[in-house]
């Protein structure tokens, strides 16, 4: 018999993996920029090269960002919680503030992130109330310094590196 697994007690227990996080954008029509906040990314495959993020299927910024077929992947560090806030919550300006610049491949890099991974969109599964997405990577960029902006608990948390 399959148990019932509260929502709530899920969150907490899963709440418990500290990620990363993450900022995914694009330019949209009109050169405007689309992007959310996701803690839900990894890599996926050294051969292609691919990674994975998960998308809550409510994202009003997704079908943008579906819809152009590219996209950067922005690891926000430490000091970026007001970023993280702005691309995390639903609005039409999510980008009014923050320090940004399109790629030439057409996507949204953001100033300051620790890396910046830019994508061809390769699939998109449907699970649950979310969507697995699966990006080839076609360029990459790091800067050496600086420390990542942590999810635990249903809070920021910081670690040192």
């Amino acid at each position: 018999m399959e148990r019932l697994i509260e929502s709530a007690a899920f969150r907490d227990v899963i709440g418990r993996f500290a990620s990363g996080i993450t900022v995914v954008a694009t330019l949209g029509d009109g050169g405007r920029p689309a992007g959310l906040a996701c803690q839900s990314f990894a890599s996926l495959s050294l051969d292609p090269p691919l990674i994975m993020l998960c998308v809550g299927k409510s994202s009003t910024s997704w079908p943008t960002i579906e819809a152009a077929g590219r996209f950067a992947v922005s690891v926000l560090a430490e000091e970026q919680r007001d970023v993280c806030a702005a691309l995390g919550r639903p609005g039409p300006d999510k980008f009014a503030g923050i320090d940004w610049r399109a790629s030439e491949r057409g996507t949204v890099h953001l100033g300051g992130a620790l890396a910046t991974v830019d994508c061809e969109l390769e699939a998109v599964h449907e699970a649950g109330d979310h969507y697995v997405v699966t990006g080839r990577v076609t360029e990459l960029a790091a800067r050496d310094d600086g420390s990542p902006l942590l999810y635990f608990r249903s809070a920021y948390a910081a670690g040192a590196f």
